[in-house]
């Protein structure tokens, strides 16, 4: 076996033991692993041109992260999605089945912030006294809130997206708006499964609207300001400031038809920041308050897709990933090639159980692309393949993430049994998302 490939395998197993079985930063690992392989191939004067490098390929999508998080979470601070929760909620009428489509909608939007620990207290706070007062299953909430928020991970400036653009140097174009039909067939999966899952809590209880009323003890503390004209106001900017920064999100798809120069993202999300933010904080302080707030999870993000950059940029630049891809590749039956992608699909949602998304997305994935491509398939349809369930529809139930404890926390239930009711709902989704991007050819 080559030396370059033997290299790489000995760092990419150094890695994942690093960050599987030791309680050393992620960062620690993304970039000492990758330095001691290099080091140990006598390419010790390369390190800064292949780091450079690699920094270089991921700086757009750690530029998009950052401002991503930062609109968002001031979208939310500023109240923008309130009234939505308000009409939600006024739709449930005591009825399971109503209560149970709310509570999967609900952190549709609120995901929209790509913070899973943030819808995760949103949606639960707001809506756990409601599923108490009817009497559903405790386990209901956590599963449908852990399944709308997974489909909604998907999105480009969640983390496995993100990772996974950085791990195999590719675009939102290239990776996200392929798979946005099997998305929206995951969000229409969701939605069913609150529905059966609703329509079995109303035949139990036996009861569809017919509770008597009795005060509401979440009250959604959404109180209303004094000055409702401004804050009207407010709100038609946020909405329609928004509206416009989502028509451009999705230029790739109507850009090249009508000859128009695209934008990319970062520039996108870094523009309507800085629109949205001196409109919706007047002074330095209460501006400085807002960066503060949301400064610990953007800057957890993107210091993991720069150290992600050093990561591959080492593995690509010393020739690593090339020939660890070969190899494997040399292993593959050739009839099997084209099954690779949805191979992949199909594993990514349990292997949340046992990879962490660094784990996954930056030591398997680069492997797993690279061998697509020496077998002659679409090295982008690897990364597709994985953000189908990798720490998207299976972040919510995996024990390596923090949010699931959060999750699980606020219900009340315990993790075992919140995995063993929502696994296969999950897979579902899962399976649901890969059959659609197989016959839209993303996968």
């Amino acid at each position: 076996m080559d030396t370059h490939a033997i290299a790489g395998f000995v760092t990419l197993g150094t890695f994942l033991v690093l960050v599987l079985f030791t309680r050393l930063p992620v960062l620690f690992s993304l970039v000492l692993a990758p330095i001691l392989g290099v080091l140990a191939l006598g390419d010790g004067g390369e390190i800064g041109k292949f780091a450079l490098e690699g920094l270089r390929s991921v700086a757009p999508v750690a530029a998009m992260i950052l401002f991503a998080i930062l609109y968002f979470g001031l979208m939310l601070d500023s109240g923008l999605f309130e009234p939505m929760v308000r009409r939600l909620l006024d739709l449930v009428r005591d009825d399971p089945v109503r209560l149970c489509l709310v509570s999967a909608l609900l952190p549709m939007f609120v995901a929209l912030d790509g913070d899973g620990s943030t819808t995760f207290l949103i949606s639960v706070t707001a809506l756990l006294p409601v599923h108490r007062r009817l009497g559903i299953n405790p386990l209901v909430l956590p599963a449908i809130v852990a399944l709308a928020a997974g489909v909604m991970n998907i999105l480009p400036w969640g983390g496995p997206a993100a990772r996974a653009m950085a791990a195999i140097h590719a675009s939102v174009d290239e990776i996200f708006l392929p798979v946005i039909p099997a998305m929206i067939g995951g969000i229409a999966w969701v939605l069913l499964a609150a529905v059966i899952m609703g329509l079995r809590e109303r035949r139990r209880l036996g009861h569809c609207g017919n509770i008597p009323e009795v005060p509401d003890p979440h009250n959604m503390e959404l109180p209303a300001s004094p000055a409702e004209g401004r804050i009207s106001r407010l709100f038609l900017f946020n909405a329609v400031l928004t509206a416009v920064l989502v028509l451009f999100l999705f230029q790739g798809l109507y850009a090249k038809r009508f000859g128009i120069p695209e934008i990319p993202p970062a520039l996108l999300f870094m523009a309507a920041f800085a629109i949205a933010l001196p409109v919706n904080r007047r002074s330095a302080k209460a501006q400085q308050e807002q960066l503060a707030a949301h400064a610990g999870s953007a800057v957890l993000v993107v210091s993991m897709i720069l150290a992600a950059g050093i990561f591959t940029g080492l593995l690509a630049g010393s020739g690593m990933i090339k020939a660890m891809a070969m190899v494997i590749a040399g292993s593959v039956d050739p009839a099997l090639a084209p099954w690779l992608s949805s191979a992949v699909a199909l594993t990514s949602m349990p292997l949340s159980l046992v990879f962490t998304p660094d784990a996954y997305y930056f030591g398997v994935l680069p492997v797993l692309a690279d061998t697509a491509s020496a077998v002659g398939q679409d090295p982008h349809a690897i990364g597709r393949a994985a953000i189908l369930g990798q720490m998207t529809t299976g972040f919510p139930l995996s024990p390596l993430t923090a949010s699931t404890f959060i999750l699980i926390g606020l219900s009340e239930v315990t993790l075992r049994d919140h995995q063993r009711f929502v696994f296969g709902w999950a897979f579902g989704t899962t399976a649901v998302m890969t059959v659609i991007a197989s016959l839209t050819g993303a996968i």
